[in-house]
Order: structure tokens, then sequence, then C-alpha cells
């Protein structure tokens, strides 16, 4: 009896992998093997990435809040600490949202948690 081989699947798994490769340079792109450890370590750092991206940006907010609350004369522990304290609820995206591009509101939220 032959010798059954499933080469339409195989086909289909390769032509999946080299189409994931598309768009890297050399024998990335094209050859079977090269190709398919080039993806898999692609695919990690994206698994990584979407994980790095959450703290990236937390730090990001971090020091957007910092630098607005600067000009008031406060550090950004000592507000987290007394927005804490004062009951807000706006979150550290929002916050630094505020500082980027509503200077005005965010000079209220901050009088407020002073105030508080």
């Amino acid at each position: 009896m032959p010798r059954s081989v499933n080469s339409v699947a195989s086909r289909e798994r390769r032509r999946r992998v080299l189409k994931l490769a598309k768009g890297y340079w050399g024998r990335r792109k094209n050859v079977w093997t090269v190709a398919k450890n080039a993806v898999e370590k692609g695919l990690t750092y994206a698994y990584k990435g979407r994980k790095l991206k959450k703290r990236e940006y937390r730090a990001l907010w971090i020091q957007r809040i910092n630098a607005g609350v600067r000009e008031y004369g406060m550090s950004y522990s000592v507000f987290i600490g007394k927005a804490n304290k004062a009951g807000l609820e706006l979150n550290r995206k929002v916050l630094a949202d505020l500082a980027m591009n509503h200077p005005d509101a965010f000079k209220a939220v901050v009088e407020k948690v002073k105030n508080a």
C-alpha cells in the first residue's frame, strides 16, 4: 500500500506561514525553514509587545501628569496621594489627557485636590 501524504494540508500550512513572512528581508520571506523560525519569533515579540504597550502607556501618562502638576508646585506622588484622599475618580489616562490638551480643566482638578 502506498504511503499517504497529506500534501494539501502541508502546503496550506506553509502558505499561511509564508504569507505571514511577507515583507521580511532576504531568505526570511521565501525559504520555508528560515521563514518559519522568523515568523515564530515575530509572533513571540508581538505577544510580548502587547503586554509591554500597557506598561509604556502608563509610564507616559505618569510623566505627563508629573509635568502638569509641577507647574503648580506639586510632585506626581503628592498629587496622586491627595487625589486618592480626596476621592478623585479620574484615572491616569484621563488626567494625562487633561494635562496635555485641556490645561484649564487640569488646573481646576489640581486646585480641587490641593484644597481637599
